[in-house]
């Protein structure tokens, strides 16, 4: 399986020469979902900012499919990757419908714009938000906001999907869903990496896992060989037990109390 999406040893310093992440190496493959996991301050967005290109390392390099991401111009990039942030401000009454056309743009003028209307109205019914479309996004709840997001990046429909805590203000029903969404995403040959929190989520739902703390790759790899009690422990500070679903098999993480 050839690598679509990777990092290799990349350092990123703050003001005063800090490191923030460093040395930070990860390989994100076509028809995978790859979760990105670890404490607050980790180095989990600061690596997803890299692998977009947004964040430029001080050492190390970005490559997609083996071009670094430097070489490649923002409307390539756009075409190549799709990015969903943890925040998504919207500063004009757009409507629902607005925003996720916002999706096609980098298709403009282009023989895909003719798939514009399809892959719009697929992707804001994926995301149950149809009834939406004419609402100013100012209008809608946060969860709303954020399913309007997702579904401009399914749009997008690009063979790269990064996002960046895509289940953070979602209820039960619609975080299930959208890691669904990115698991079907994915087998349909889709390179997805994906910062979570949720290490239940990333159990049931990874391919493949990369455990940060302190800015470091503590390590990575099939998500129930990472995410072992003892480890979880060392780097969050909080004692657990991981045993198997009783139904499912997948493993469960469940703080001792």
């Amino acid at each position: 399986m050839s690598v679509r999406l990777r990092s290799a040893e990349v350092t990123v310093r703050v003001a005063g020469g800090r490191a923030i992440l460093e040395d930070a190496s990860i390989d994100v493959n076509p028809g995978e979902i790859h979760a990105l996991v670890g404490p607050n301050g980790a180095g989990k967005s600061t690596l997803f900012g890299v692998l977009a290109g947004d964040i430029a390392p001080e050492t190390g390099a970005v490559e997609i499919d083996g071009r670094s991401i430097t070489d490649i111009r923002p409307r390539e990039l756009a075409r190549t990757r799709a990015v969903l942030l943890q925040e998504n401000a919207v500063s004009f009454p757009f409507s629902a419908e607005q925003v996720v056309r916002m999706g096609r743009a980098p298709w403009a003028r282009t023989e895909y714009e003719n798939d514009d209307d399809t892959l719009i109205a697929a992707a804001m019914s994926a995301m149950e938000i149809d009834g939406l479309a004419q609402r100013s996004v100012s209008s809608l709840s946060g969860g709303e906001r954020a399913r309007v997001a997702i579904a401009r990046v399914l749009a997008q429909a690009t063979p790269i999907m990064l996002l960046d805590e895509p289940t953070a203000s979602l209820d039960l029903k619609h975080h299930e869903d959208v890691m669904r969404l990115a698991r079907a995403t994915a087998d349909a040959g889709t390179a997805v990496a994906v910062v979570l929190h949720d290490l239940n989520a990333a159990l049931a739902h990874a391919d493949r896992l990369t455990l940060l703390a302190s800015g470091r790759v503590i390590a990575s790899g099939p998500p129930a060989e990472v995410l072992t009690a003892e480890r979880i422990a060392e780097v969050y500070g909080q004692a657990v037990d991981v045993f198997p679903h009783p139904i499912t098999g997948v493993p469960l993480v469940v703080p001792r109390r």
